[in-house]
């Protein structure tokens, strides 16, 4: 392969971990608004008339982060199993290791990280990822086609099953609890177990990221793929705005016409997450689709320290929780609570001003981490 298309293909690459990078810098955002401003806690979908402006944009935001995180595994779930060089290899093997590895940390690490202790197991969003590559490795031996008949059934066709519920004991309810609806789920006198992201769509989301990847191909034409991401997301962005538009279908609660401009635009993009409806998936996929098109233009001075973050997730996330529980145990041990038992910043503008100094304060020991996994030789390295 010749320098030029060498060049070129990294920066398709790239724009992946660009990509990657930002939405786990919004992650961050998210999270340290869930340790510092739990006091005013979002429904989902947001309570309008509760609900800053503020406080809606910085939530609306972190809706990006599990589809294109989901989306993006797997694009790299093909990327692996077609790389640059060398032939064809299975990603099944990878898919399992890794998904398992997942659910094993959210389980332990990550709960912990939350919660501080062990009385109730969340499985959030490291699961939903985890058990989506399970998912994938069952059905990656698919033809193609059907692996995108599939996902599109799911993403499309999953809100159709929000009528049907079972009730906690009632035979089913673990299992819809896991697939569809949030719950808790075997439940016992030693230790409670949530599950708060129904896995069902984002197996959806992931069977398309790999559906899709082939366009970041060696042999695959650039301004191919710059149409088709184009043309995907702003077929998505149509979609929303018919079944939105007319509330035909997509979401659970329909959108009103507000006092102002501003608050029936929150109306029509207050979405569900929990599962997240279809409505949810065409605007944050769609975007996605535009944001990975327009990436592959952006400098690339800039374009590293973003694509940083992106190329350690696994390692940012665990450390930027462990940091955001020990300021928060700091906060209310020295500083002391100042709303009930909680501890908080007065204004949802403090939270971005938190977020700014902790992505500087974690871009160096992530930078570190991704050079020394790129450069170890350990196996169980690549797994973060």
């Amino acid at each position: 392969m010749n320098t030029v298309s060498q060049s070129v293909l990294k920066k398709r690459i790239d724009s992946i971990d660009i990509m990657r990078g930002i939405v786990m810098l919004i992650m961050l955002l998210d999270h340290v608004r869930e340790r510092f401003f739990f006091h005013e806690q979002v429904t989902d979908p947001m309570t309008l008339d509760s609900t800053s402006t503020g406080l809606f944009i910085s939530r609306f935001a972190a809706h990006f982060c599990a589809p294109t995180f989901v989306f993006l595994t797997g694009v790299s779930a093909w990327l692996y199993s077609h790389p640059q060089f060398g032939p064809e290899r299975s990603a099944r093997s990878f898919l399992i290791k890794r998904g398992l590895f997942i659910i094993a940390l959210e389980c332990t690490v990550i709960t912990f990280q939350w919660m501080g202790n062990y009385e109730m197991i969340w499985l959030q969003v490291m699961w939903a990822i985890g058990i989506s590559m399970l998912a994938l490795a069952l059905l990656i031996g698919l033809p193609r086609v059907w692996l995108g008949v599939i996902g599109l059934v799911i993403v499309f066709g999953h809100n159709m099953l929000t009528p049907i519920q079972f009730s906690p004991g009632e035979w089913g309810y673990t299992l819809w609890a896991i697939l569809h609806d949030r719950g808790n789920i075997l439940p016992n006198d030693f230790i409670g177990i949530r599950a708060s992201y129904p896995v069902l769509p984002w197996i959806g989301v992931i069977l398309l990221g790999y559906v899709m990847a082939p366009i970041y191909s060696a042999s695959f034409e650039d301004k191919q793929r710059h149409k088709i991401l184009i043309q995907l997301g702003l077929s998505c962005f149509v979609i929303f705005a018919i079944l939105r538009g007319f509330n035909i279908y997509g979401e659970t609660l329909d959108w009103q016409q507000g006092d102002s401009i501003l608050m029936t635009l929150k109306s029509v993009f207050n979405l569900t997450k929990y599962p997240p409806s279809l409505a949810f998936l065409l605007v944050t996929i769609g975007g996605t689709l535009f944001c990975l098109r327009a990436l592959e233009k952006v400098n690339p001075r800039y374009g590293k320290v973003l694509s940083t973050f992106g190329s350690a997730p696994m390692f940012f996330y665990i450390v930027h929780l462990y940091l955001l529980l020990a300021m928060y145990r700091f906060a209310v041990n020295v500083i002391g609570p100042n709303y009930g038992d909680l501890y908080g910043f007065t204004d949802i503008s403090w939270v971005w001003i938190t977020t700014v100094i902790l992505a500087v304060l974690l871009y160096f020991p992530t930078k570190w981490f991704s050079q020394y996994k790129h450069q170890s030789k350990q196996g169980w390295i690549k797994y973060f």
